[in-house]
């Protein structure tokens, strides 16, 4: 599987999702089988662009390769100019946002709004690759099938992309009027798959190692896309692995190799966050991980009231640790997160 001239490990990536996909949760996944990930949607704007927000979503001390970094905009200029932005700070590959449903970024028609304007996609497409061309950065596009269910132009959109230079391009099986709401399709996608030469990736509702078998037959995909279901759960990326290559599923993982994982996750957390944004924003992947295990609900009740990273690491390998003793591996769960407010761009 390859972006251009990067070649990546695997075709299983992992969505950009808004307030998850930073840099130690894409350090994860990729530490435990995303073959790519990418991050958090980074603004067009300079006047953002030293905020510590932004900052923070452009960090990738540490991070394995290949970088991808996600902007989005509304003018082609801007946009232009934040791909160069984040290349001189680490980006290996850009992504252009036109999937977002969000209405705080459609409202400004930004993110999936950009589909109802082709003439303007079209631009903001040309000034990116115009900017990461003699760079020898690959630009990727991620969109929705269309605005609503008259008006589905991937294939159009996606036609316009590679002709313009896009090197992939990611589509997820919603419209932006469905929002996170009903299933996905796919018969979008494989469209999508059939118009055009360059890799396709296969985003939307994709759960379980079946699923991700299904859609990749489905659609003819090179590749597909995981968001929500690898809240709580980075490893999922293995298992799929596993199956596609096996056709079986592979043991559940000890919890106290989960233990482990999350322990280090968190501390790699403070480090990015501090204690005080640390320990709070830390508590959405800590419910996730509980989501569905013995106790799990209790647990995240008291765990939301400790306000030190100390106490926090200490009560998250306390519970696992006494998890173990009953459950030497990790007991089947649903445990995978679906706060739609979280994903940026599913």
């Amino acid at each position: 599987m390859r972006i251009g001239h990067v070649t990546l490990a695997n075709r299983l990536f992992a969505a950009p999702m808004a307030g998850v996909t930073d840099r130690p949760f894409r350090q994860l996944v990729k530490k435990l089988g995303a073959g790519y990930a990418v991050s958090e949607m980074v603004t067009s704007r300079r006047d953002l662009w030293a905020s510590l927000k932004t900052s923070r979503r452009a960090d990738h001390a540490g991070e394995a390769a290949p970088i991808a970094v996600q902007i989005a905009g509304t003018e082609a200029a801007m946009m232009g100019e934040a791909a160069a932005y984040n290349i001189d700070r680490g980006a290996q590959i850009i992504d252009i946002n036109m999937g977002c449903p969000a209405k705080k970024v459609c409202s400004k028609w930004a993110g999936s709004a950009l589909m109802q304007d082709e003439p303007l996609a079209t631009q903001i497409i040309e000034a990116v690759v115009a900017a990461c061309a003699p760079r020898r950065v690959p630009v990727t596009l991620k969109m929705r099938t269309g605005w609503c269910a008259s008006e589905r132009n991937a294939v159009r959109l996606a036609r316009i992309a590679e002709s313009a230079g896009v090197a992939m391009v990611t589509v997820h099986g919603r419209t932006r009027e469905q929002g996170y709401k009903g299933e996905a399709e796919y018969d979008t996608i494989a469209a999508v798959k059939a118009a055009v030469g360059i890799p396709v990736v296969a985003n939307g509702d994709i759960d379980s190692p079946e699923k991700a078998r299904a859609v990749l037959q489905a659609t003819g995909a090179d590749a597909i896309m995981i968001g929500r279901a690898a809240q709580g759960r980075p490893w999922i990326f293995g298992d799929v692995a596993h199956y596609l290559e096996h056709g079986t599923h592979r043991a559940a993982p000890a919890t106290r190799q989960v233990r482990a994982w999350l322990l280090e996750h968190l501390h790699d957390h403070y480090g990015l966050y501090g204690e005080h944004s640390g320990v709070r924003s830390a508590r959405k992947h800590i419910g996730w991980a509980v989501r569905g295990l013995p106790g799990g609900e209790a647990f995240r009740a008291r765990m939301n009231l400790i306000e030190t990273c100390e106490e926090q690491v200490r009560a998250v390998g306390d519970f696992f640790e006494a998890l173990a003793v009953d459950h030497p591996r990790l007991p089947a769960t649903s445990g995978a997160a679906h706060d739609d407010t979280l994903e940026h761009n599913p």
